[in-house]
């Protein structure tokens, strides 16, 4: 998998809370934002499909 690397302002209250679910969920920051956006795209397609049927 090829990756790629940018620059991300986020709001300080996001940043903690980025911080935290890291934490929580023994993942770099940078994972845990992979992980997040992996499930937004997942929510989004289900979503996509349904109004398909």
């Amino acid at each position: 998998m090829k990756t790629t690397q940018f620059k991300l302002n986020l709001p300080a209250d996001v940043k903690v809370w980025l911080e935290e679910e890291a934490v929580r969920n023994l993942r770099s920051q940078g994972s845990q934002v992979v992980s997040c956006l992996r499930a937004a795209m997942s929510r989004q397609e289900t979503l996509r499909e349904g109004a398909e049927k």
